[in-house]
């Protein structure tokens, strides 16, 4: 009945959460994914904290002293598929060009080509185009030397990562910058009231709580389903071309989707719209991005007082890579993670872990940001704003220590059956117990784009 080896303190001191509540949280389960590092553990912490943090919002409406169960192996399995299809297939979640090449010079070179724009950028620098072999295209990587890939996929626009062992990242100025970062950086926004169709209770803390989602894969989706879990009105806002079919029933699950084209004027101006009728924004832009669209933060808390605001970026919002595009498996291989699940585990090839970790738990640091970002609007009348990276949370788990010799295994327990649009699904049981609150979606996965740039009628 432990919590988990040193990442729950960690987390929720990250969170400026007090140490009184933390044995409100309790840590059950045994067993492990198989990983050089301790994933399942760090799944359970970021889910438990994220817990810890609702519950204790729910004590300020009138509930019970903060108290949460996570289950290790549970925790586990949302940090893969919440949502499994019953009698029907997703696409594969991975391009057939994004994987780990083997570079002229011996090292890996990792290509992420999900997104159409960063496949043609890859296979641009290549000399190929999308109608060329995969083994074909591991023949032209393997002319280049991986870190001279990199940096030309990377100007091209496109997203590639030369795998790096941990001693080489921590030297590289990006590594040292993002070492130098606090895991989650919190700041006071401005005064503000509560949002007019927030209704909190005890069972549903969230009820009726705006939460604006300008996130795509896979961090930002992640924090959001766990707000909409708890009662949030969380409308999801995508730009016209956006698509990732293979995680979207996973990750619109509770929510409202809708597409604009905020580099219009017409976008632009619904999106201010919507942002001033919001209580929480949750972003995943790559660094001045917002800025750039005219919406800097000074505007976005001017546009909406006491807004309550998180946001992350894959490489850290200090040093040279500011601004890059990444994504978890490629922070991996940049990072040393692959490098040393590589040794560790005595394969010839770059090891990623077993789930999508690095993503999964920065969701769920977000979550548990605007939660007590909400305390703090409860109790002070103030907004905030926090942020953090992909990154910087690898740094964390690696912090963690190796993974002890041990049982290996995975969550089997019974799943609740839902409706979709693409036909019956399984879907987890919720990742953390509560006294009293209830964890459960209102409503059904859809695809991107189904429902209309609005709010919901106020409660």
């Amino acid at each position: 009945m432990e919590t988990p080896h040193s990442f729950t303190g960690q987390f929720w001191r990250a969170l400026d959460g007090a140490d009184a509540l933390l044995p409100g949280l309790r840590v059950t389960g045994v067993g492990d994914l198989p990983s050089a590092f301790r994933v399942s553990e760090f799944a359970a912490a970021s889910v438990g904290v994220a817990g810890l943090a609702a519950a204790e919002l729910a004590s300020l409406v009138g509930g019970p002293s903060p108290r949460v169960s996570v289950n290790k192996l549970l925790a586990s399995a949302w940090f893969g598929s919440a949502v499994r299809p019953a009698g029907w297939s997703l696409p594969p979640v991975w391009d057939p060009y994004t994987r780990n090449y083997r570079a002229a010079d011996g090292g890996w070179v990792r290509l992420h080509t999900n997104a159409p724009h960063h496949r043609a950028a890859a296979l641009g620098v290549l000399g190929v185009d999308d109608s060329a072999d995969p083994v074909d295209v591991r023949r032209f990587v393997g002319r280049w030397d991986a870190f001279e890939l990199e940096d030309a996929v990377v100007e091209a626009g496109g997203v590639a990562a030369a795998m790096r062992t941990r001693d080489q990242w921590l030297e590289h100025p990006q590594g040292a910058a993002v070492s130098a970062e606090p895991l989650l950086y919190r700041e006071t926004g401005t005064p503000g009231p509560l949002g007019a169709a927030w209704r909190p209770t005890v069972e549903r803390p969230l009820a009726g709580l705006r939460v604006l989602d300008l996130t795509r894969v896979l961090a930002g989706p992640v924090a959001t389903r766990f707000l909409a879990g708890l009662g949030a009105d969380v409308l999801r806002i995508d730009p016209p071309e956006w698509d990732e079919p293979a995680i979207v029933p996973n990750m619109t699950i509770g929510k409202r989707t809708s597409r604009l084209d905020a580099r219009t004027p017409e976008g632009y101006e619904r999106l201010c719209s919507l942002l001033a009728e919001a209580d929480v924004l949750v972003h995943g832009y790559r660094d001045g991005a917002l800025d750039r669209l005219g919406l800097a933060l000074e505007e976005r808390q001017r546009l909406r007082p006491g807004l309550v605001e998180a946001s992350l970026n894959a490489f850290g919002f200090s040093g040279p890579w500011r601004p890059r595009r990444g994504f978890d498996s490629i922070v991996q291989v940049a990072s040393g993670i692959s490098h040393h699940g590589m040794v560790v585990m005595r394969e010839e090839r770059p090891q990623q872990l077993p789930v999508q970790a690095l993503d999964h738990a920065t969701g769920y640091l977000l979550a548990a940001s605007v939660l007590r970002g909400l305390v703090g609007l409860m109790r002070d009348g103030v907004g905030s704003a926090a942020r953090t990276s992909l990154a910087r949370m690898g740094e964390a788990l690696v912090a963690g220590g190796p993974q002890p010799d041990g049982v290996f295994d995975q969550w089997s327990g019974p799943c609740t059956m839902i409706g979709t649009p693409w036909g019956a699904a399984q879907l987890l049981p919720p990742p953390a117990r509560f006294d009293e609150i209830h964890f459960g979606f209102a409503r059904i996965p859809n695809p991107l784009g189904t429902d209309a740039a609005e709010w919901g009628p106020s409660a």
